[in-house]
């Protein structure tokens, strides 16, 4: 299904970048989204994410995914998508990339332990320290701090997962400097990279929990949308391994998936009549999606997964042991500033602004930093040996 050019985010229309750059040098034949897609692959937030939890803390295996290889699956598919529905593939990509630049250590179970300890200083949010990464935190010019992305780049990354109503501390600062227009929709190629994340994490997530042992393959047959696929992989290979059956139904529901989303995101373009992109974030609902009836199984798919998961008792250890980590390290810095490292020294003028400090300090640790610096600072980190 290829959409109606006019619905695409085109680099010669793009609003351009905060701070003006001069376009001489050896800079080679890139358009404004492919630089963006690039100063992210570059990054060192973007080089952390191969230490940091997807499912599994420092999985005792090479197989597991983690943060980075989970984000370049995603781009995988988001570019597929982009492609066939004929939008922007490397502002796609780029999203992609870059959605989850500001993960601290250990997953989500590390974010609730720092949003727990910055409570009294506006908080902590992965998404929006994405941002504030990519405009403040990673310096690699000479000219400014942040990687000076494109305001498309930007708005996607805020605006991924659909408008903004009430923004944190960090991702308001962020749209007061870019006026990132929280209340509407984001162009197509950000909604794709929402969708792509959703795919990606469903799928891979199952593979690296059947590999542990946590998830049960009889009780995840139980989920209708999983079973349809088994049954026809059955049909169509009765005699193969249950190891390569299983590599089938990964594959397959990853392809069901983006052919539900072409086709739904091709129906709600054509009821909507949209023709422009201004009229893509003024629709007033994400125009790709899955199908309705898609949609209600993967939401049960997902409920699944956070009781048998990501939730499960085998992780639950590791779960309490991340928190109490990364709980004690902001503890301990916030307690003496003096903890932090040289090039941190200069934790801030006043309360909220050396928590935000030590906050940023945090996030960017990997899980093996953290374990490392708890063990140097604090004690002994006991983690299961298998996740």
């Amino acid at each position: 299904m290829i959409l109606p050019p006019a619905l695409a985010a085109y680099p010669a229309h793009s609003r351009g970048r905060l701070f003006r750059e001069d376009d001489g040098g050896p800079r080679g034949p890139r358009d404004v989204f492919q630089r963006d897609r690039d100063r992210i692959v570059h990054s060192v937030s973007f080089r952390r994410l191969r230490h940091k939890t997807q499912v599994f803390v420092a999985p005792d295996g090479d197989h597991y995914r983690v943060r980075l290889t989970h984000s370049i699956e995603v781009a995988q598919i988001g570019r597929t998508i982009a492609r066939a529905l004929g939008i922007n593939e490397d502002l796609t990509e780029a999203l992609c990339l870059a959605h989850d630049l500001g993960h601290p250590p250990f997953g989500h179970a590390g974010e609730d332990a720092l949003d727990e300890a910055l409570r009294p200083f506006g908080g902590f949010d992965h998404n929006s320290h994405t941002l504030r990464l990519v405009t403040c935190l990673e310096a690699p010019y000479p000219e400014f701090d942040g990687l000076n992305l494109s305001w498309e780049t930007l708005e996607g990354l805020a605006k991924h997962n659909g408008p903004v109503a009430e923004p944190g501390w960090a991702l308001a600062a962020v749209d007061n400097r870019h006026g990132l227009e929280l209340g509407s929709y984001p162009t197509l190629e950000a909604q794709v990279a929402a969708l792509a994340d959703d795919i990606a994490y469903d799928n891979h997530d199952i593979d690296d929990g059947l590999r542990a042992g946590v998830l049960r393959l009889d009780a995840l047959l139980e989920q209708p949308l999983i079973a349809r696929h088994w049954k026809a992989i059955e049909r169509r290979h009765p005699h193969l391994a249950l190891d390569r059956k299983l590599k089938a139904l990964v594959r397959d529901q990853i392809g069901t998936m983006v052919g539900d989303l072409l086709a739904e995101t091709g129906r709600r373009v054509a009821e909507t009549g949209v023709e422009t992109l201004g009229e893509v974030r003024s629709a007033g609902q994400p125009l790709v999606a899955l199908s309705p009836e898609l949609a209600a199984d993967e939401r049960a798919l997902k409920r699944f997964l956070y009781a048998h998961l990501y939730n499960a008792p085998p992780l639950q250890p590791v779960r309490h042991e991340a928190q109490r980590v990364v709980a004690n390290l902001a503890a301990a810095y916030l307690a003496d500033p003096r903890l932090l490292p040289d090039a941190w020294a200069h934790a801030g003028d006043d309360e909220a602004e050396r928590a935000r400090h030590i906050g940023d300090y945090i996030a960017g640790m990997t899980d093996t930093f953290a374990i490392r610096r708890h063990q140097e600072l604090i004690g002994r980190v006991e983690l299961p040996d298998r996740f």
